[in-house]
């Protein structure tokens, strides 16, 4: 059986960051706007006045700090609140192939490998630019690599599926190396106007090589030791954008066709489904969850992360060991738990273990067990 590792992973995320305190302002400046011009409908009972927001509201229910993101000036007036970003040519790089290329080429140094040692590359992510051609081929185009690339998504579990996706194509031959790679463009699918979800997102890119153990020449490896994948269909979270938007022009601005969820479903759910996976995966490796050194959860509440990680090692872990990178980031989708891989992973040991997992809209639940070589 062929042993496949993660030799190598990149980073890249805008300059620009939007603290809470900025995006508090912004939306709060708009509710008052907004009251104000409806102030007699609201009055008479016709509709209902906004809320505003604040900066505790925000930490205690997400533990979101900052978010790194394009655009700024826009996202934050109060008479735009969205990405104004300039369209570019189909002759040149689009947006998103150009911040996953630079991931990608620090995945390859990581890795110590060149463009030609690949021969698939995968754009795994929550949601994409544009449909086709797709994005991976632009980026495997850009790189100069052979063999074959394509896109595919499952929401925020997308990053997790893609790398079991390489980690087969490894095993079977198929591909004697792979780049997965998640370009993250989160903030294009918020609602800013919505104070219950206007804090959540924000934009990275990430990139990891999956190759086989015989040609890995990394200093830091992680044998993939087992990988796992789950669904279960919900409506909780929900973004209804997509090629029927023009079909129906009178709703194509609906706040449907932005990000959407029932918060607290999601959270009452989610939670157990994704101890029950990594509990009941880590015992056929005849592994507790005691026995991991690591764990790199899916960055979306650290609420959330909290009570997981209570569950499976108990209340007096460390922030080591289930580091949190969403304070910095907020909730990158797909790229969030590999983020906490590439930033939390050189001080293992060899023989250690960690589990790589995400969990999102769908429902869905990836999870990875890794060992450090």
């Amino acid at each position: 059986m062929v042993d496949v590792v993660i030799s190598g992973t990149g980073l890249y995320h805008p300059e620009e960051v939007i603290s809470n305190e900025e995006l508090v302002n912004s939306f709060n400046a708009y509710v008052t706007k907004y009251n104000h011009q409806h102030a007699a409908q609201i009055e008479a009972g016709e509709m209902d006045a906004l809320r505003e927001s604040a900066v505790d509201f925000i930490e205690k229910a997400s533990g979101i700090k900052q978010r790194y993101a394009r655009s700024v000036a826009s996202l934050l007036d109060p008479d735009v609140m969205y990405h104004q970003i300039e369209e570019r040519d189909d002759s040149e790089l689009c947006l998103q192939a150009e911040a996953g290329l630079i991931a990608a080429k620090q995945a390859l140094k990581n890795a110590n490998k060149k463009p030609e040692d690949i021969d698939a590359v995968i754009v795994a992510c929550t949601h994409k630019q544009r449909d086709y051609p797709a994005i991976a081929i632009e980026i495997q185009n850009a790189l100069g690599i052979k063999g074959y690339a394509y896109d595919m998504g499952c929401a925020c579990s997308s990053a997790t599926f893609g790398l079991q996706t390489a980690v087969d194509a490894v095993k079977a031959g198929s591909a004697k190396a792979v780049l997965v790679i998640t370009p993250e463009i989160g903030l294009t699918q918020i609602n800013f106007r919505d104070r219950d979800s206007h804090f959540i997102f924000g934009e990275a890119n990430t990139a990891v090589v999956v190759e086989s153990a015989a040609t890995c020449q990394s200093e830091h490896s992680f044998r993939v030791v087992s990988t796992e994948l789950v669904t279960n269909f919900s409506n909780n979270i929900r973004n209804n954008s997509g090629a029927y938007i023009r079909a129906t022009p009178d709703t194509m601005f609906a706040t449907d066709k932005a990000f959407y969820q029932q918060g607290r479903k999601v959270f009452k759910e989610v939670t157990p489904m994704v101890i029950q996976l990594i509990t009941e995966w880590l015992a056929k490796q005849n592994l507790q969850p005691a026995d991991v050194a690591r764990y790199w959860l899916h960055q979306a509440n650290s609420n959330m992360n909290r009570i997981i990680t209570e569950k499976l090692i108990g209340k007096d872990y460390s922030n080591e060991r289930a580091p949190v990178i969403l304070d910095e980031f907020g909730n990158i989708g797909a790229a969030g738990s590999v983020v906490s891989f590439h930033r939390h992973h050189d001080n293992l040991n060899a023989g250690d273990y960690g589990v790589l997992c995400s969990f999102g809209a769908g429902y869905s639940v990836g999870c990875l067990i890794l060992e450090k070589r």
